[in-house]
């Protein structure tokens, strides 16, 4: 919910401030300051391609239209600084926060270093400003502040990954629980004398090489909601591979688990189509047997998935009846007999 709630916030936020940078390049315009009115439609076009405006601009070709965005306003504000520093000066306040939002942290931080080199070399050259000393304790002090706000996002960051227990790509829950809660399912099955199975769910890449990468994951985020949509409260999914999950299904019995992984493999193959990716999904079911630990629970799926994958994909196989599958018994678009 937190971070749901945090989207909407972004969202909310770009929005305002794409129309309120169109409003600032209207007023230009009028005003005749064709300058900021070229770095005000930037700015816009800045936030327009930003994956906080639409959740689909992290596709390409967006993000490279963003850093490409984000050079012309370098240009434009170094273009400022010789033409007269005060014409930008509250675009140079910004200039840091946006650098290290877009590029890693030390080309981010060569761009910063740069740009208060380049503003105090220009103050000084304009000796005629008598605030210019104001200037540049204000730009320095901006940067020091956007330093502090990285500082703080990264400490943030590695202080909260051990606790991290979801994928934030695909809310997922962490491979590094996946062990621990697959034993905790398999005593609790074991004590109770209850079924227990788990589904691995994988998408065929080699089926459709063409597909980008890019393209590919820019549908985790709805795979995963899809799959929390089939899923009970108490089951639980993992994101195993960068396009692999595993399912745990308390309670289920193979045969059970193999005809949601059907329909779950159907529903993820009508969802990428929807996106115009050519790409079908395959599934590997195992039951909970006699000696099984979690290390082989996810082993036999994870065999049952490859050996899918190895009849072409586009189906469903379970651990214990592949020996038993032959080609000419499976039936197209249904994934062949299962257990």
């Amino acid at each position: 919910m937190a971070q749901m709630a945090e989207k909407f916030l972004l969202s909310r936020l770009s929005r305002t401030g794409f129309l309120i940078l169109i409003a600032i390049t209207v007023f230009a315009v009028i005003q005749a300051e064709p300058l900021i009115a070229i770095t005000a439609i930037t700015g816009a076009g800045l936030v327009f391609t930003s994956s906080a405006f639409h959740p689909g601009r992290f596709r390409q070709p967006w993000p490279a239209i963003h850093r490409l965005l984000f050079g012309a306003l370098l240009l434009l504000l170094a273009t400022s600084l010789w033409t007269g520093p005060w014409s930008l000066t509250h675009w140079l306040y910004v200039a840091p926060l946006i650098g290290f939002a877009l590029l890693p942290l030390l080309w981010a931080a060569g761009i910063t270093v740069v740009i208060a080199a380049m503003a105090i070399v220009a103050t000084q050259v304009s000796g005629g400003m008598p605030e210019r000393h104001q200037m540049i304790s204000a730009l320095l002090l901006t940067m020091m502040l956007s330093g502090l706000l990285v500082f703080l996002r990264e400490y943030k960051s590695r202080q909260l990954a051990p606790l991290r227990r979801t994928d934030e790509l695909t809310q997922a829950a962490s491979r590094e629980y996946l062990s621990a809660d697959l034993h905790k399912e398999i005593q609790r099955s074991e004590r109770e004398g209850t079924d227990m199975s788990v589904i691995m769910i994988g998408l065929d890449t080699h089926l459709s090489d063409s597909d980008p990468d890019a393209d590919i994951r820019s549908i985790l985020p709805r795979i995963g909601r899809y799959l929390h949509s089939q899923l009970r409260d108490f089951d639980t999914y993992y994101r195993v591979a960068d396009l692999q999950f595993l399912i745990i299904l308390p309670g289920i019995a193979t045969t059970e688990a193999a005809a949601l992984a059907e329909t779950i493999r159907k529903g993820l193959r009508t969802l990428l189509a929807s996106h115009q990716l050519n790409l079908t999904v395959s599934a590997g079911i195992a039951g909970l047997n006699i000696g099984d630990d979690a290390d082989s629970l996810q082993q036999s799926a994870a065999n049952a998935l490859r050996r899918a994958q190895q009849q072409g994909g586009n189906r469903a196989q379970s651990y214990s009846t592949w020996s038993h599958t032959t080609p000419s018994a499976r039936t197209e678009g249904t994934g062949g007999p299962m257990a």
